[in-house]
C-alpha cells in the first residue's frame, strides 16, 4: 500500500490532469516509443511556440484523470508509452501538428486517441480534422474573403476617378475652391 504522502500526490497529479482535460479544446493521446531524444526536444519545442502543451503521462492515473474529465471513450488506449498533447485555445493545432510528425515518423509516433470539445473522434473524424490550418488561418481566409469585395470597390472607384481627370485629392480640393469666390461676391 502507498504511503499517505506517496497518494495525495498522485490524487493531485490525477486532480491537475482532470483539470487540464477539461479546459482543453482538444488534444491527443500519442505513443511515442520510437522516437529519439532530439526528435523529441524538436516535438516539444514546435509544439510549445504553438501553445500546446506536452508531457508524458503515467496509463494509470491518466485514466482516472479522463475519466473524471468525461472522456472515458479514450480508456482502451491507454497502454504502454503515452504523452499527452492539449490546446486550450485551438483544437486544430496539435492535431495538425502531431498528425504531421506521425505521418514522417511513420510506426515510431503514432496517435492512439483523440478528443475535441468534450468529444473522442473517430479515425475518420481525426483525417478529416488534420489538413485544415488553425483557428487562426481560417479566421485570416475568411476575412480576406469577407474584405475582397470592398477592396475591389475601392480600387474600382479610384480607378473612374483617375479618368475623369482628377485624383481623390483634387477631388477634396474642389470645394474649397468653390467656397472662395462666394466668400469674396458677399464681402464686395
Amino acid at each position: 500500500m502507498p504511503s499517505k504522502a506517496v497518494l495525495t500526490e498522485k490524487q493531485a497529479i490525477v486532480e491537475a490532469l482532470a483539470t487540464r482535460l477539461q479546459e482543453a479544446q482538444g488534444g491527443l493521446l500519442v505513443d511515442y516509443k520510437g522516437i529519439n531524444v532530439a526528435q523529441d526536444t524538436e516535438l516539444r519545442r514546435d509544439l510549445r511556440e504553438k501553445g500546446v502543451e506536452y508531457t508524458v503521462v503515467k496509463n494509470t492515473l491518466t485514466k482516472l484523470a479522463l475519466d473524471k474529465a468525461g472522456l472515458s471513450g479514450l480508456d482502451d488506449h491507454l497502454n504502454g508509452t503515452t504523452s499527452l498533447a492539449t490546446s486550450a485555445s485551438d483544437p486544430l493545432v496539435p492535431i495538425h501538428e502531431l498528425t504531421e510528425f506521425s505521418d514522417k515518423m511513420g510506426d515510431l509516433f503514432t496517435i492512439k486517441g483523440v478528443f475535441v470539445d468534450g468529444k473522442v473522434l473517430t479515425d475518420a473524424e481525426v483525417a478529416e480534422l488534420a489538413p485544415l490550418p488553425s483557428r487562426d488561418a481560417l479566421y485570416s481566409k475568411v476575412l480576406g474573403t469577407m474584405l475582397a469585395p470592398i477592396t475591389s470597390l475601392a480600387v474600382v472607384l479610384g480607378q473612374v476617378v483617375e479618368q475623369k481627370g482628377g485624383s481623390p485629392a483634387a477631388a477634396e480640393e474642389a470645394p474649397a475652391a468653390e467656397e472662395a469666390p462666394a466668400a469674396e461676391a458677399a464681402a464686395e
